[in-house]
């Protein structure tokens, strides 16, 4: 099993950043991918941006320029930091692990945008 614990959410005005972390427990392997997912009220959950354990990144296009995504295989945990803020970012932050065929999700953090 693992265990993913997010952090850093919070409400932020536009233009404004917030940095969000991801600390992974339990049964971690050195081959995985890491990454956060969103999901507004009354819309699908989508991939924001996801990391492998090599380096690899992939980004969601409405979020290219503006996100950054990285991780401490260290310490089993993944950030995304978050600038440039707006309004259609509010959303409820998942940290998700893939590794295997097993996927584990955290509770989810929330970000709120003000306009």
């Amino acid at each position: 099993q693992v265990q993913l614990v997010e952090s850093g959410g919070g409400l932020v005005q536009t233009g404004e950043s917030l940095r969000l972390s991801c600390a992974a427990s339990g049964n971690i392997l050195s081959r995985n991918a890491m990454g956060w997912y969103r999901q507004a009220p009354g819309k699908q959950r989508e991939l924001v941006a996801r990391i492998t354990n090599s380096g690899g990144i992939n980004y969601a296009d409405s979020v290219k320029g503006r996100f950054t995504i990285s991780r401490d295989n260290a310490r089993n945990t993944v950030y995304l930091q978050m600038n440039s803020l707006k309004p259609e970012d509010t959303a409820v932050y998942y940290c998700n692990m893939q590794q295997y065929a097993m996927n584990y999700w955290g509770e989810g953090t929330l970000v709120t945008v003000s306009s």
